[in-house]
């Protein structure tokens, strides 16, 4: 089988990590390979912060979860917390955002890296708090939070069985 195909199709979610870092190498070409997703009209507007200080990624987990009124990490533990946001003034920046998001997660895979997309970045980073972490990494307030991306080293019980394909998933239409 095809070597980027079966990447694609053997990625999971982890929902436990070890507190291991990543190495720099392997957040480099995670990075790298995020720039080169698709963007409505090759615009390239998404940014990517990636966050590595544990007491920052112990405050943007609160704050994550706070949004859901709960107190649990909803990082899992992952040392490694990229955040990806988006112009809102470009029609597209959702979209552009979650394609970054998706070669992201698919790079975490290929150089060994566990990973999981994790949501509420919107909500969190509308808060005054999360505002206020833009405002000092340089984000323009015409950005929104697309979603959040965990990294790490997973737990073997982070991980849940594949689940089957479900039936008529996709039609072909000749």
């Amino acid at each position: 089988m095809n070597e980027t195909i079966q990447c694609l199709q053997t990625r999971r979610s982890c929902r436990k990590y070890k507190n291991t870092q990543i190495t720099d190498e392997q957040l480099h070409a995670i990075l790298e390979t995020g720039t080169y997703a698709p963007t409505g009209q090759g615009t390239q507007n998404p940014l990517i912060v990636a966050v590595q200080n544990p007491k920052l990624v112990s405050e943007i987990s609160r704050l994550n979860a706070s949004v859901m009124n709960a107190a649990n990490d909803p990082f899992y533990g992952a040392p490694t917390v990229l955040i990806v946001f988006a112009n809102t003034e470009r029609r597209t920046y959702v979209d552009d955002g979650n394609m970054v998001i998706g070669n992201l997660l698919n790079a975490a895979h290929a150089v060994g890296v566990d990973s999981c997309y994790i949501y509420r970045a919107r909500e969190t980073f509308k808060t005054e708090e999360g505002k206020q972490f833009m405002k000092q990494w340089g984000i323009p307030e015409t950005y929104e939070g697309i979603g959040n991306v965990i990294l790490g080293y997973g737990e073997p019980e982070g991980f849940r069985p594949t689940a089957a394909r479900k039936e008529n998933y996709y039609t072909i239409i000749k």
